[in-house]
């Protein structure tokens, strides 16, 4: 049996070898003849070394999983942003993009080697059930929670089941335990208020499906003939990106022509460029957009096409610096290929790849509080900070990182993760809108401007 097993591992493992060998020397010759028979040579060398540690290691191994880890292995190599997919990356991925999910309604981190609760969703399971931020889950359905990974799997399933969570809170002796049964939750990734008459403040938290659409109907809402709008704060601090056609859908909201964004790759036949349209309603006030080290790839999309257009004014710290695009290829049984296809650039030509935009006004973040001043750097890991990253442009050699970072950084950036972490996924609070530096300055210059447009009539 042990025989037959090994024979079938070693027949898969050769047949991809002559499948991969023949696609790269179908039609080639000359030089590329010569490559083919080194790749020949590495993929039997990874043969080869498949079978020794499969027969010889000292423990017991599974081979499927020693090829999914080599495959693995191989695309981290090109990027930080390609990688080889479960079936279960694939479905957490779409939850990522729909915008709902069926579970108990967390947010959670890995903070100090605990997977712990940033902030419980308003309305939610967990919320109801009375978990809190700071809450370290140890245990779920008595299955210790190792990593964010298995804690979410853990963790969601169909509506009307139940888990139990067991959890740390800070003051109580005793781990404790959570019955909690699973819900649809929703994601909002459209947030706004009024910060007063006149005046509207969007947070954008990502950019899921129906992003454009909610983000149409709040600007409805802060935008009406009894109140017209004077100016808006567009917040996409802390906004990881998200679905590439929202963030150009977005864009075009305001803008009525030109260039949005123009994705160029290794194959100029696939290279792509997206252009605005009029919009039936033309919005005229200016326009304020907040960033930081958070925003990263579409945030940063539409921050580049505002920025570019003069349509909006950026305040904050300078972007992540997420300039590629990545495709998702399905494979067999279930696995997908996320793997980086291009770099795009802004509509003055900019690639902010490992680079980032930089704001107009540059200001960092800090919380205004009654008593103090207490001020939050946006110190934290960047695109150029990842190992493997690429360049600005094609050839372009990315500038060697250490990843060391001293003790004042670390903390800068542990305390700028916890930003907005319970209006993030509640209800905005307008005394708290009030104590962001950045939101009040964002204000100040839409009131100025609306002052001096008058003065100048």
């Amino acid at each position: 049996m042990m025989m037959k097993k090994n024979r079938n591992i070693k027949l898969w493992v050769m047949l991809g070898i002559a499948v991969v060998f023949w696609t790269l020397g179908a039609g080639f010759n000359g030089d590329l003849a010569a490559s083919n028979d080194e790749a020949y040579k590495g993929l039997k060398l990874f043969s080869d070394v498949l079978e020794m540690v499969k027969d010889m290691y000292v423990d017991e191994v599974d081979p499927n999983e020693l090829i999914e880890n080599a495959i693995q292995g191989m695309v981290h190599s090109l990027d930080p942003h390609s990688a080889l997919l479960t079936p279960e990356d694939l479905v957490d991925l779409q939850v990522d993009t729909q915008g709902e999910f069926s579970g108990i309604g967390i947010s959670i981190s890995m903070r100090d080697n605990f997977v712990t609760v940033v902030a419980p969703i308003a309305g939610t399971p967990a919320h109801k059930a009375g978990i809190k931020t700071g809450d370290r889950i140890i245990k779920a359905d008595g299955i210790q929670t190792r990593d964010l990974k298995e804690a979410v799997r853990l963790m969601r399933g169909a509506k009307g089941t139940t888990v139990v969570i067991t959890i740390l809170r800070e003051g109580e002796p005793e781990p404790i335990d959570f019955s909690i049964v699973r819900d649809v939750i929703p994601l909002e990734s459209v947030k706004y208020k009024k910060l007063k008459p006149g005046f509207g403040y969007v947070w954008l938290t990502n950019f899921q499906e129906k992003t454009t659409k909610d983000l149409v109907s709040a600007l409805k809402e802060l935008d009406t003939k009894e109140d017209p709008m004077k100016g808006l704060v567009l917040d996409l601090r802390d906004n990881p990106g998200g679905l590439l056609n929202q963030a150009i859908d977005v864009s075009d909201l305001f803008l009525e022509s030109g260039t949005i964004l123009s994705i160029k790759g290794r194959d100029a036949r696939k290279n792509k460029f997206f252009s605005a349209t009029p919009n039936s309603k033309k919005s005229e006030y200016p326009i304020v957009i907040l960033i930081n080290g958070g925003s990263a790839s579409a945030s940063e999309i539409v921050a580049g096409a505002l920025q570019d257009h003069k349509r909006a004014l950026l305040l904050g710290t300078t972007s992540f610096g997420k300039g590629s695009v990545q495709s998702v290829e399905n494979l067999r049984d279930g696995y997908g290929l996320k793997l980086t296809i291009a770099r795009y650039y802004t509509p003055s030509g900019r690639s902010i790849q490992a680079t980032g935009i930089e704001p107009d006004i540059y200001l960092s973040y800090k919380i205004i509080d009654e008593e103090a001043l207490v001020q939050n750097q946006d110190r934290r890991l960047k695109e150029k900070d990842l190992m493997n990253h690429l360049g600005s442009e094609p050839g372009v050699k990315p500038e060697e990182k250490t990843g060391d970072e001293g003790p004042k950084e670390k903390e800068a950036v542990k305390k700028e993760g916890l930003r907005g972490g319970e209006t993030r996924f509640g209800e905005l609070d307008p005394v708290e809108l009030q104590k962001d530096n950045q939101i009040v300055r964002a204000l100040e210059i839409l009131i100025s401007y609306d002052i001096f447009k008058v003065i100048k009539k």
